[in-house]
């Protein structure tokens, strides 16, 4: 298969140009536009802030040349495999491919508890629940962040500012307060800061609906504004995937090939993993092919790890069998696959479109 991710030129190599820059140990590549500049400034504050699902082909459609956001973007990078939240901002957060930390997507199959788990909400697939098994070792499944190293290290200072960490904010004015209050106090530090739109209205409306324009357009004179009070500050604005409008396919009406399944499906609805009962490998690749074959590439787990889809590094214990036997992902088409626990979306992400995987790497610096 031909891998479009650029595993030289991805959020994992923009992560790891955070890390250089504090002095924390990094894996891979970094980005020398972003050394350079980091290089040159030097400066006091570095705020990273990650708008969800604002990938750099909607921003072009959404935004005029002269809005703040596409007159500061020096670079259009991709995201990792798969373009979804989990995996990327994942990536972003500690500077790993999802290879090594292994968060692949919504609903990942942890074979050291042998359950499919949804893992920003620590419950099984297709349940409500906490899993409490899933909690107890939850640390085993996690890998420290950018944040933690830095605080760890205490030699300079680091924050997330997020509706689920330690600084959470009520509404989009309160999260630039933050951010500005935070860019006051003394000391070199690393501010990490995210954003739940414009993805979440995107998912409900489609990614050039006027409510979305309306969203990046806002956020984009927001930054501008703070931007000009800022001191001693660069901010670099990136996205952790892009979007695409999507038609759902049922499994519940493909009987033949639910049947031939050992587990439920995860990863994602756009990027399918499949674990097939043993003995009908063949069945279910006929099969797939004549139902799904004009909507999905399929892949066996052999070719998806000789791509090296999910980027470079060393394997987490439970990468080999998350993937399952087959992948199947939406390359050319809008389709995705739902299955008992799979959200109904007006628009979908995880595929290998260009609207999904290219995202914006945008700077300014005071």
């Amino acid at each position: 298969m031909i891998v479009k991710n650029n595993y030289d030129k991805c959020l994992t190599n923009f992560a790891c140009s955070i890390r250089k820059y504090f002095e924390l140990e990094y894996h891979h590549k970094t980005l020398k536009e972003v050394d350079d500049l980091l290089e040159r400034y030097q400066p006091e504050n570095v705020v990273v802030l990650l708008f969800d699902g604002m990938g750099s082909r909607i921003l072009k459609r959404t935004l005029e040349e002269e809005s703040f956001f596409r007159k500061h973007q020096i670079e259009e990078i991709t995201t990792v495999f798969p373009a979804t939240t989990t995996a990327a901002t994942t990536s972003m957060k500690t500077g790993l491919n999802p290879v090594e930390h292994g968060w692949l997507g919504w609903n990942t199959y942890l074979s050291p508890i042998k359950k499919t788990i949804t893992l920003f909400r620590d419950c099984e697939k297709a349940k409500t629940d906490v899993c409490m098994e899933f909690v107890r070792e939850k640390e085993r499944f996690v890998s420290k962040t950018i944040v933690k190293e830095i605080n760890e290290n205490k030699k300079f200072q680091a924050l997330e500012i997020s509706p689920f960490g330690d600084h959470p904010y009520e509404n989009l004015e309160d999260m630039f307060h933050q951010m500005e209050e935070e860019t006051k106090k003394k000391g070199k530090k690393y501010i990490y800061v995210y954003d739940e739109e414009p993805d979440a209205t995107m998912h409900l409306y489609g990614s050039d609906h006027l409510e979305v324009r309306t969203l990046i357009e806002k956020r984009s004179k927001k930054l501008e504004e703070l931007c000009s009070r800022l001191k001693n500050t660069i901010i670099f604005v990136v996205a952790d995937h892009g979007h695409i409008t999507a038609e759902p396919i049922y499994l519940k009406d493909y009987p033949d090939i639910l049947d031939m399944l050992e587990r439920t499906t995860s990863i994602e609805p756009r990027a399918v993993s499949f674990k097939v009962k043993e003995g009908k490998q063949k069945q279910f690749v006929d099969i797939f092919q004549k139902t799904f074959g004009n909507y999905f590439s399929l892949y066996t787990k052999k070719e998806i790890m000789d791509s090296k889809l999910f980027g470079d590094g060393k394997e987490c214990e439970w990468f080999e069998e998350a993937i399952g036997d087959y992948l199947a992902i939406a390359e050319h088409s809008n389709k995705y696959l739902v299955d008992e626990g799979d959200h109904i979306l007006y628009s979908q992400h995880a595929g290998y479109t260009d609207d999904e995987i290219y995202v914006p790497l945008i700077m300014w610096h005071s």
